[in-house]
């Protein structure tokens, strides 16, 4: 069997988690991460922390290289010396941000959708059997969720319990005729090409659509990280900006390990061309307002926040992923981690690195 799995964003949340659990698993693991977080996020986003970390705790079954996903020849000479070795290629490295995104659409489009098409090609003619995961996002579905009937409750927004999402959108609603934001329409470009590699080649891939993905492992930043920047600013007495829908909008959240074996199932039984939605489902979500009183209780600490007033274009004012495609297929996997237990982690973990 092939032993090397090749991590794009191998120190991101995604990455450095499956990093550990494949090494754990006695594969070799390649990662490719140039830590271009830094460039979009700053210090806040930088993951040059957790690569050191990595290397640590995993030694020498880790190797990394810092090449650019845009750079074609780079990750063509990098497949072209693993060969058939690779067994597993995950594509984790992204431009996560829709804010960010609008800033700048030339980069954000060539890392998202060029890069994706990139790591296919030189997967399709190196190793063309090796199963291929991506981490899309729910941002393909633009803001049709916001049509859903949603109704006001003390604490968050909410679907009627006879609504067919009630338990979570799945993979038949609509992508079309919505608004994406610039970052929503780049990983739609990435998210249909890995569906299309799959079935014109007949190559084994998967697209993870995923909620919000959450974890101690998080360069938390204002402009990505939702949980993970939640916890950070209680526990630094930053203040957090809640824009618009009264702080009630809600977001499902999975934690990096849940999402990982969720990876590792598919590895062992791939399959060709599919589309799942990943999160938390009714397992594991909160509203902004109820994702604060769970910190605060935590932490014992007041939550410093302003209230801006207008939403961000093309954000979600309620999602909640319905799993149970990817559960009818892989019946043994489950999720175990709900948010009270994501932010005690996220506290736990940043202890010495986040205080007031």
């Amino acid at each position: 069997m092939s032993s090397v799995v090749v991590i794009t964003g191998s120190a991101g949340l995604i990455g450095s988690e499956a990093v550990r659990h494949f090494a754990g698993l006695g594969m070799d693991v390649v990662g490719v991460d140039n830590d271009m977080r830094g460039y979009f996020f700053g210090a806040d986003g930088s993951t040059q922390w957790n690569l050191q970390r990595l290397v640590k705790e995993v030694g020498d079954r880790y190797t990394h290289h810092s090449i650019d996903i845009r750079d074609r020849d780079g990750l063509d000479k990098l497949f072209t010396g693993l060969g058939s070795n690779v067994g597993l290629v995950i594509h984790a490295a992204a431009q996560p941000s829709h804010d960010w995104a609008a800033r700048e659409p030339f980069t954000d489009f060539d890392v998202n959708a060029v890069g994706t098409i990139n790591m296919l090609e030189a997967t399709r003619r190196h190793a063309i059997e090796a199963p291929f995961i991506f981490t899309s996002t729910n941002k393909v579905y633009g803001d049709t969720p916001n049509s859903l009937p949603l109704v006001e409750q003390e604490t968050r927004w909410e679907l009627p319990e006879d609504h067919q999402y009630y338990g979570g959108i799945d993979e038949t609603m609509t992508i079309d005729s919505s608004m994406h934001s610039v970052f929503g329409a780049s990983k739609v470009a990435a998210d249909i090409m890995v569906q299309e590699y799959g079935r014109y080649f007949g190559m084994p891939t998967a697209v993870f659509r995923g909620g919000t993905l959450t974890g101690p492992g998080h360069s938390a930043a204002e402009l990505h990280g939702f949980l993970a920047y939640v916890m950070r600013c209680v526990m630094e007495q930053r203040t957090y900006r809640i824009f618009g829908y009264k702080g009630k909008m809600v977001r499902d959240a999975i934690h990096s390990h849940d999402l990982i074996t969720a990876f590792g199932a598919f590895h062992k039984a791939p399959r060709v061309a599919e589309v799942y939605n990943m999160g938390g489902g009714r397992f594991s979500n909160c509203s902004h307002i109820e994702a604060f009183k769970i910190a605060e209780e935590i932490t014992g600490l007041e939550a410093r926040t302003e209230y801006v007033e207008e939403n961000r274009a093309g954000d979600h004012q309620w999602w909640i992923s319905g799993t149970r495609r990817f559960e009818e297929h892989f019946p043994d996997w489950k999720l175990t981690y709900d948010v009270p237990a994501i932010l005690r982690e996220i506290y736990e973990a940043n202890q010495e690195m986040w205080k007031a």
